[in-house]
Parts: C-alpha cells; sequence; structure tokens
C-alpha cells in the first residue's frame, strides 16, 4: 500500500472524466456548476481548515482528497450521490493502493457530505462538509438568461463575495458574505441554506470549533 496524494488524485484522468460527466449532467438537470472548480475549492478550503485548526498534515491532505472527488457520483445520478460517490471512490482508491483506514475515512466523509443523509462522523467529513456547504458565489451560475433563474441561481448569484475564515487560536470558522439584496432577501437565502448552515454549525461543534456567518457586515450566527 501506498501514501496517496492529492497530486495523484488531480492527474488521474479517470477521476477528472467522471467528475466532467456528473457536471455535464448536472448541468443539464439546471444545477449550478459541480466540475473541477468547484472541487478544487472545495478541496483546498478542507484542508485550510484542519490546518488551521491544528490537525495533522495527513488528514488535511485526506481532506483535500476527499473534497476534491466528493462530487464523483452525480455523473450517475444527483439522488444519492454521496452515496454512490462513496462506493465509485471505494474502487477508484483501492485500484491506486491507498490504504485501507484511509479508504475508509475519505468514502465515508464523502458518503456523509449530502443534507439529506449525512453528518459530521470524522475530522475530514466535518471539514468537507463545512467547505462544500459553504461554496456559494456568482460564478457557480450557468443559466445565462435571468428570468429563468430558479430561487438556486438567485441565490448564488447574488452573492457578490464569499470568504471562508479560519481562525485556529479562537477555533472559529466564519462565513463571509456579501450580498445583493436587490436579488434576493435575507430571508430567501436561508430558506435555501439554512439546513447547509446548521450542518456546518454541527461539523465546526465536531472539530471543537465555532461556526459563524457574516452578511453585509451584519452577524447571523
Amino acid at each position: 500500500m501506498s501514501e496517496i496524494t492529492y497530486k495523484d488524485i488531480v492527474k488521474n484522468e479517470e477521476i477528472r472524466t467522471y467528475l466532467e460527466k456528473g457536471d455535464e449532467l448536472l448541468g443539464v438537470l439546471g444545477f449550478t456548476e459541480h466540475a473541477v472548480v468547484h472541487a478544487g475549492k472545495i478541496a483546498e478550503i478542507a484542508a485550510r481548515i484542519l490546518v488551521r485548526l491544528g490537525f495533522s498534515d495527513r488528514e488535511a491532505e485526506l481532506a483535500r482528497i476527499a473534497g476534491y472527488i466528493h462530487d464523483i457520483g452525480n455523473m450517475v445520478n444527483r439522488v444519492d450521490h454521496a452515496q454512490t460517490g462513496a462506493i465509485i471512490s471505494f474502487n477508484i482508491l483501492t485500484r491506486m493502493g491507498m490504504k485501507p483506514e484511509e479508504i475508509a475515512t475519505v468514502v465515508s466523509a464523502i458518503g456523509n457530505h449530502d443534507e439529506g443523509t449525512g453528518t459530521a462522523i470524522n475530522n475530514v467529513s466535518a471539514a468537507l462538509i463545512l467547505a462544500d456547504k459553504t461554496d456559494v458565489r456568482r460564478s457557480r451560475v450557468r443559466n445565462n438568461d435571468f428570468a429563468k433563474f430558479d430561487i438556486h441561481d438567485r441565490v448564488n448569484y447574488a452573492v457578490e463575495r464569499s470568504e471562508v475564515k479560519v481562525d485556529g487560536e479562537h477555533r472559529t470558522i466564519l462565513l463571509d458574505l456579501k450580498i445583493d439584496t436587490q436579488i434576493i432577501t435575507l430571508m430567501e437565502y436561508f430558506e435555501i441554506f439554512l439546513q447547509r448552515m446548521i450542518m456546518c454549525r454541527r461539523a465546526a461543534d465536531f472539530l471543537d470549533a465555532k461556526f459563524e456567518l457574516v452578511m453585509n457586515g451584519a452577524k447571523l450566527i
């Protein structure tokens, strides 16, 4: 068994192909961007959370890996994509020669990242949840016709700036958003993302940290 790195994952053609095909499927269904841009962003945020909170470099690397491949199950179907993705990832990582205990950590994180069925069950999964559920931004919207935006499009499009700030000393994870309230109201944001923000709070609790949300300079959580 070998120590698989994030670089090994990123350069793996099979993984990239499945991520791209999953994003194509979601595009047909009208979902926001879930391609390698999203994957890379989640990978880096998840790792940064663990590093700044004092967890090991290897756990941070596993968080990068889980973050990059967490949406691979979308190539099958959006429904139950977390569990499907965990199974696909298990097979790929096994063939790549990753250690079984590390495979278990990564696939359980992937299998528990969706707000409908998952929860934080290890440090890697908690970091993945926090990274994934805070990725709200205008550039994820692919619908070019504003008149045809659904509420998910409008919420993401309204976000002019999104930044995850991790304070290791005070053990806080803060999502700082700047939102155009001419496009959505704060209530509409919570209509879509309340369950995700609750999931983030619980994931932060798992890491012995506190999740905070600041929107247009006002602290809401």
